[in-house]
């Protein structure tokens, strides 16, 4: 028994729940037994079942619209039933809808798609994907790590079929369909997998889950182990299936532990893996994990102080120029919410200058098309130039990097690194106006948050040089402010740019950036105010494609060693 909570659309004028209803009411769920539901059936517990692992108050659980059912009778999910309120008892001789097998995010989906089609959600914390993950059963000293999973939580189940919809190459593709079936056709293209029939050698026993690891190498100046983990269902199918797949192939040891085929190059090696210690409880990987949050379809992990370590001992790299990733960690995830997709990740232990000045994206113009903002740039050429210039001066060979610098302040009479370090301040913002778009000459400008007049003297050295070179380059517009140096394509442009602009308070801004203010690094493009300059000559559904992006985020936060990366594209 389950409380039901309907969730009102802020784009739907329906109630939150039917007329006729209560909204206390319950969810009547019988198992496919027919008797009572077992206790915590259907509940979405923590991520790999971890306290606090995966727990993201909010991730994905955007509000969805009701309407009523369209058609009679409760839909089905995974061989029960998810009905309406308790009703009266059936009358005899009716019959219970059941699933005859198949595939589980299949069904889900079909349900879904039916009912976000008619604006409504209910019961999400059924569909939630538990179970056992890739990291429980790989082994815990792998140096790299990579998951896919077709049976998510349930919010990245939602998330998905509602996007989906918003396409037209997608939107019908969930009625039923196999994902598993889609992704081998795909692979056997290749002709990797010649005389292997999905429906007799495959189905039977492939789960929705499989995991990939890479561990250090056995011997010195080897090649790293690769260790597979595939989800069955039938362990007996899934020996005869594996090795028919794996005819000729180089993962001849084969180990099943709870639920999961591991794949390595040896016997001995499988064996092994299946009485090891999980990359689970690898206190590293857990916290990493943990700090990510939800891990979406598709994650990823790996130890790149390890990995610099193995390289710069087998492949000869000089071990100054992996400094930054000595001990550095990185953990990321592909997930989705109903308006966007998101590619996250987050780092630790890499040694990186902090930015004391947050990006100035969020104060520009709204009617701003794209900007980049990023931060530290001027702090961190300064502490870096020592090992720049010995870059600059192994790459110069025989002409040495004092040379190069001297030539630098002779051609443009600028002080390196000084005058680039004044440059590039404690914040760099440039950014594309929509007014203009349309004229020979568009509004683009940069606002530099630095010492203004220090910066005016170096810029002034800059256009002098371009003035004796005669390129009949336009004279770039100045406005100097409290802090900041402001240079724009025209006067009146680099007049608005000097003012606090309203880009932050747009919702699709705050979405695609979320917590600006905290941002080091950001790049947004508003994509709805310059579609008409790539739609024109699209038909069809390319064209209903492209319409349907909205708009696309980058930012990036770093606070002493721990840092974290987002990219994410906003839909319509």
């Amino acid at each position: 028994m389950r409380r039901r909570e309907w969730i009102m659309s802020n784009q739907q004028p329906y109630p939150p729940y039917p007329f006729n209803q209560d909204p206390d009411a319950t969810v009547h769920y019988r198992t496919p037994g027919g008797g009572p539901t077992p206790a915590g059936y259907g509940q979405q517990p923590g991520y790999g079942q971890q306290p606090g692992h995966g727990q993201q108050p909010g991730y994905g659980q955007q509000p969805y619209g009701y309407a009523p059912p369209q058609a009679e009778g409760p839909p089905t999910w995974q061989g029960g039933e998810l009905g309406p309120p308790i009703q009266p008892p059936p009358p005899p001789g009716h019959r219970r809808r059941r699933r005859g097998g198949g595939w589980v995010l299949a069904v889900v989906a079909a349900v879904i798609v039916a009912l976000v089609g008619g604006g409504g959600v209910y019961a999400m914390n059924l569909l939630s994907g538990g179970g056992t993950q890739p990291e429980d059963v790989l082994p815990g000293d792998a140096l790299v790590y990579a998951r896919l999973d077709l049976d998510p939580s349930a919010a990245q189940k939602l998330a998905l079929f509602s996007l989906a919809r918003k396409f037209p190459a997608t939107k019908d593709s969930f009625a039923g369909d196999d994902p598993r079936k889609a992704m081998f056709e795909v692979i056997g293209k290749s002709g990797a997998l010649d005389k292997i029939d999905y429906a007799r050698d495959v189905q039977p026993w492939l789960g929705d889950r499989v995991g990939l690891a890479l561990r250090a190498p056995a011997k010195e100046n080897g090649q790293p182990e690769v260790v597979l983990a595939v989800q069955v269902t039938d362990e007996a199918a899934a020996r005869a299936g594996l090795a028919k797949l794996n005819k000729g192939g180089d993962m001849s040891g084969l180990a099943f532990r709870e639920g999961y085929a591991l794949m390595a190059a040896t016997q001995q090696a499988a064996d092994g893996y299946a009485a090891a210690a999980p990359l689970s409880a690898n206190a590293d990987f857990a916290a990493d994990l943990e700090a990510l949050g939800e891990p979406g379809v598709l994650s990823f992990w790996g130890d790149m102080g390890r990995l610099s370590k193995i390289a710069a001992s087998t492949a000869g790299v000089d071990r100054a120029a992996l400094g930054l990733a000595e001990n550095m960690r990185f953990a990321g995830a592909l997930r989705f919410d109903s308006g966007y997709a998101e590619l996250s990740a987050v780092t630790s232990g890499m040694r990186a200058v902090e930015a004391t000045e947050p990006t100035r994206i969020a104060d520009l113009p709204a009617s701003t098309v794209g900007a980049v903002s990023i931060s530290g740039l001027g702090d961190m050429l300064s502490k870096q130039w020592p090992e720049l210039l010995k870059t600059i001066e192994s790459a110069a060979g025989d002409q040495g990097g004092g040379d190069i610098v001297a030539m630098a302040q002779q051609a443009y009479g600028i002080t390196l690194p000084d005058d680039a370090v004044t440059l590039l301040g404690k914040n760099l913002t440039v950014a594309v106006d929509e007014k203009g778009l349309d004229g020979d000459l568009p509004n683009v400008g940069a606002v530099l948050t630095t010492d203004p007049a220090k910066a005016q003297e170096v810029v002034a050295k800059l256009e002098s040089v371009v003035q004796k070179s005669g390129t009949g380059v336009p004279q770039i517009a100045k406005v100097a402010a409290d802090g900041r140096l402001v240079l724009a394509s025209s006067q009146d442009y680099a007049a608005r740019l000097a003012q606090d602009g309203t880009l932050g308070d747009s919702e699709t801004f705050k979405t695609a950036i979320p917590d600006a203010g905290s941002a080091s690094t950001a790049l947004y493009v508003d994509l709805d105010k310059i579609e008409k300059y790539y739609l024109n000559g699209l038909q069809g559904d390319e064209r209903a494609s492209l319409e349907t992006l909205k708009a696309v985020g980058v930012s990036g936060r770093q606070s002493g060693g721990t840092g974290s990366f987002s990219l994410r594209v906003l839909f319509n």
